[in-house]
């Protein structure tokens, strides 16, 4: 079983700075892209930054300069550095990775249960 678990979530003023944490744990023989995603009520889950096992990055147009996305291999952890927030950053937000469990099995996506980040103006 492998599960991803999120931390770092709040309510934090606009122009304040957080950092969500993703760990992933279980049964786990290789990650390959870790990422996060942002959701809105009622709107579809948006892509923020994603980080490949090479630490390439790629982020959306609207946290590029104020979100920074990292990595921490050796203990399965995807971190995004949220500075310069905004109240039109306010959503849930949710860790996604492609996890390889064994060298004969293929990548398979997990996602966290998600972590709110509210920024008051």
């Amino acid at each position: 079983q492998v599960q991803l678990v999120e931390s770092g979530g709040g309510l934090v003023q606009a122009g304040g700075s957080l950092r969500l944490s993703c760990a992933a744990s279980g049964s786990i023989f290789s990650i390959n892209f870790m990422g996060w995603y942002r959701q809105a009520p009622g709107k579809q889950r948006e892509l923020v930054a994603v980080i490949t096992s090479g630490d390439s990055t790629n982020y959306a147009d609207s946290v590029k300069g104020r979100f920074t996305i990292s990595r921490d291999n050796a203990k399965n952890t995807v971190y995004l550095q949220m500075n310069s927030l905004k109240p039109e950053d306010t959503d849930d937000y949710y860790c996604h990775a492609l996890i390889q469990r064994t060298v004969w099995t293929g990548y398979v996506e997990y996602w966290g249960q998600g972590t709110q980040v509210t920024v008051s103006s």
